[in-house]
């Protein structure tokens, strides 16, 4: 494993995302290879990560993945970097509702063995902030916080303030920025504005972090203490999206403490024993150029991108590519046809509520997506997907793929949720459980379709979403390194 850093917060709002960016940012332009990553199902944040560092901020959730994914997918992402920094999620301590500390910043600390450094918003404090320090680096001795980043000092006397009352508390400061507004990020109804919506001023936004971050800390005494992380905690091979499809056609189910598993897929008689382990690699998947070696030729996937469908797990491509797809993406906000030759489609989430007019404006791709799901080919739409296949959104004509309405909502829908396919589709097979999240302002009426696509366990029972030909659409985000068997099968049907 390389060096690494885990950064992390009493609570949220404490400036997690401005010091762990502002580290990326300047690390990187040392010259280091900084690998980002985000505790918990987020998209946001890694895009401010990935646009500080030029790689793909990736997703670390214990919850939807399992906890023994976790190393693996680190090392995967951070696979010949000189550093990874992983920012937390809400406050240390604060993991799946109900399910003590289980998907917590501290618990995917544990998993890597990586060392904590807790950021302390101290605006409204001096002496106090010695006995909140020790008390979370008190409560799990398993979790090693080795060092304060504190934000939001507002002179030479509060920063000696607080250095005095923390000199007796073990744990060394690290830094200390002071208030600013230079590095302030727009919010609206789901958390910070996406990188793709303010590229130029997201860019600036970066780089003002980095130069805070730069001259606020001891970048060396941080990248001593990333350096002193053991060097391969248990399980920490890196994750292979060749395997995991080669497993998942093979019929292997994952971990996850029973709640993890691979679709179901067509594989060996139970007479023809275990199938040969993988075969050699090529950059773009499967030696054979087709879906399990079939000899057909790579089928196309559109994936949805651009402002307005900016939800995404990086695995997912790779996934597909993997399974022998050839992964184009496209922009329904200024493309007006689905890149040649599409044969499967993936809409994941974003703001199309942000975008509505300019998505029901772009009639000929409209067409394009609805004539796609009437001949059959296999479509994934996750929440914001969902909405663009609906009849219309906020009284905007959209695809008009589903028989439903979307509209704004002021209520937050948000949470992890536990999930059981009930209608086979080209996604699952019927029993199939996963672990998702839900997060949208945004209601669908109705929610469910005459073969509805969920069956929802947490946090209440109900069904969920749509199954009609080759369409699979619901609010439910989904991690698919959870099932790589969703790219294998999803892939096997655009292939035909």
């Amino acid at each position: 494993m390389i060096p690494r850093l885990v950064i992390a917060a009493p609570a949220s709002g404490s400036g997690k995302t401005t010091v762990a960016t502002g580290l990326m940012a300047a690390f990187t332009r040392r010259g280091l290879a900084v690998s980002p990553h985000k505790v918990g199902p987020d998209y946001i944040d890694p895009g401010y990560h990935s646009l500080a560092t030029g790689r793909a901020g990736r997703n670390l959730d214990a919850y939807m993945c399992g906890p023994e994914l976790v190393a693996p997918l680190f090392a995967h992402g951070a696979r010949g970097c000189d550093l990874a920094i992983v920012e937390g999620v809400m406050g240390l301590y604060d993991g799946a509702s109900g399910q003590g500390e289980l998907a917590s910043t501290a618990h995917v600390a544990k998993l890597l063995q990586a060392p904590v450094v807790l950021v302390v918003d101290a605006s409204s404090q001096s002496r106090s902030v010695a006995a909140l320090v020790h008390g979370f680096a008190s409560w799990d001795p398993e979790v090693r916080i080795s060092g304060v980043i504190l934000n939001k000092v507002g002179s030479d006397r509060h920063e000696m303030l607080l250095r005095d009352a923390l000199d007796e508390s073990g744990v060394p400061v690290m830094g200390v920025l002071r208030r600013t507004e230079q590095v302030a990020t727009p919010s609206r109804h789901l958390g910070l504005v996406p990188v793709a919506e303010r590229r130029g001023d997201a860019v600036a936004a970066v780089a003002a972090m980095g130069a805070q971050v730069s001259d606020g800390c001891d970048l060396d005494a941080l990248m001593a203490l990333a350096r002193s992380a053991p060097r391969s905690p248990s399980g920490s091979g890196a994750w292979d999206p060749v395997a995991a499809v080669r497993g998942a056609a093979a019929g292997a189910v994952g971990g996850g403490d029973g709640w993890d598993a691979a679709v179901p897929l067509p594989g060996p008689s139970p007479n023809q024993g275990s199938a040969p382990g993988p075969g050699p690699r090529t950059p773009d998947g499967p030696e054979a150029g087709g879906p399990e070696g079939s000899g057909r030729g790579r089928p196309v996937i559109a994936v949805a991108g651009g402002p307005a469908f900016t939800f995404s797990y990086a695995e997912h491509s790779e996934l597909l590519a993997a399974a022998g797809a050839e992964v184009v993406t496209f922009d329904p906000l200024r493309d007006v046809a689905l890149p040649e030759g599409t044969r499967g489609l993936v809409i994941g989430g974003g703001f199309p509520e942000v975008y509505a007019p300019e998505l029901s404006a772009n009639e000929p791709l409209r067409k394009a997506v609805a004539d796609l799901a009437a001949a059959g080919a296999p479509v994934a739409a996750e929440c914001a997907g969902l909405l663009y296949l609906s009849r219309s959104l906020d009284g905007l004509p959209m695809c008009g793929v589903l028989d439903a309405e979307g509209r704004m909502s002021k209520r937050l829908t948000l949470g992890y949720r536990e999930a059981v396919a009930i209608t086979d589709s080209a996604l699952a097979a019927v029993g199939t459980r996963l672990r998702g999240h839900e997060f949208h302002r945004t209601v669908l009426e109705p929610g469910a379709g005459s073969a509805p696509a969920w069956g929802m366990h947490l946090p209440e029972r109900r069904v969920e979403g749509f199954v009609q030909q080759g369409v699979h659409a619901s609010y439910l985000h989904t991690h698919w390194a959870a099932a790589p068997g969703i790219a294998r099968r999803f892939v096997e049907r655009a292939a035909g």
